[in-house]
Formats: C-alpha cells, structure tokens, sequence
C-alpha cells in the first residue's frame, strides 16, 4: 500500500493565537496518529502562482491512516481550536508508485 502525504497550506491567518493552539494539539495528534512530519513553514521559493503560504508537509503510512487522523478526536479537537482563526487548504495524496 502506498505511502499518503497531508499537504496543508494556510491562505490567511486572522488570529494567530488560534493558530498557537491549534499548532500545539494537532502536531501531538498527528503523530500518535501515525503522522511524520516532512516539512512545515514558509516556502523558500514559491514559483508559477505559488504563494508564500505557511504549508505542512506530513507522510502517513497510506490514505486510510491519513483520513483517519484527521477524523480522529484529537485532531477534531485542535479544528475546534483553531476556529475561524485560519483559512486552510488541505489535501491528501497518495505516493506516486
């Protein structure tokens, strides 16, 4: 079964202690979720409509484990948290073979 990868861009952050809390619950719930984070902050470079947007890049063991942790209590925990306090944009893509 392939690998899945959580890619989540924030398009704006109106309130960033929102975001503070929501940053501290998920990454916990993420991780016991089955999640490694890759890679997390601003793009270095941002090229063809690219935007400089805060992105997380996580790997999962496959799409299932993916979609589980984001439906898991402790994740929908954080989203409460974070509230209105972002806009996201996040998608889960299988590995390429």
């Amino acid at each position: 079964m392939p690998k899945a990868y959580w890619i989540n861009t924030s398009r704006s952050i109106s309130d960033e202690e929102k975001l503070a809390a929501y940053i501290e619950l998920a990454g916990p719930a993420l991780r016991a979720a089955g999640g490694t984070f890759l890679a997390r902050g601003l793009p270095s470079h941002a090229f063809e409509s690219g935007l400089m947007e805060r992105t997380t890049l996580i790997e999962f063991d496959s799409v299932d484990a993916a979609v589980a942790a984001y439906h898991s209590p402790a994740y929908q925990e954080a989203l409460r948290a974070l509230g209105d306090g972002a806009e996201r944009d996040l998608r889960i893509i299988e590995a390429a073979p």
